[in-house]
């Protein structure tokens, strides 16, 4: 019996540390360079996105921040986030008002967005 009082704080700090343990063990996400050119990579991926690119007006809601997107239901994929809202006319001519869009930047490319809607 105390032999078990003896082992019982060690079992304990075993306990409480290995949530930090495991966390140190699993590798952090690789985002890629920093896009210093974000908004012309985000401008020409709308360009070639969206139906009226002249009609286009982005609002940037702040610099990029890493993080990831799922691009399937079961693959994430690190990079950039760039936050942005979106005014641009529709295919009756008439501008939709700002919508926010999120889009992921790795190197030098938009991978994915969320946001829209892709026919």
């Amino acid at each position: 019996m105390r032999r078990i009082a003896q082992l019982l704080p060690l079992l304990c700090a075993l306990v409480i540390l290995q949530p930090t343990i495991e966390r140190a063990q699993s590798p952090a996400p690789d985002y890629g360079a920093y896009p210093q050119n974000y908004r012309e990579i985000v401008t020409a991926w709308l360009n070639s996105s969206l139906g009226d690119p002249k009609s286009v007006q982005v609002k940037w809601l702040g610099e990029p921040k890493p993080g990831q997107l799922a691009v399937t239901k079961d693959q994430q994929v690190s990079g950039y986030l760039v936050e942005f809202t979106v005014n641009a006319r529709n295919v009756f001519g008439s501008y939709t008002g700002p919508q926010k869009h999120t889009a992921l930047v790795r190197d030098g490319k938009v991978i994915t967005a969320t946001g829209f809607l892709y026919h």
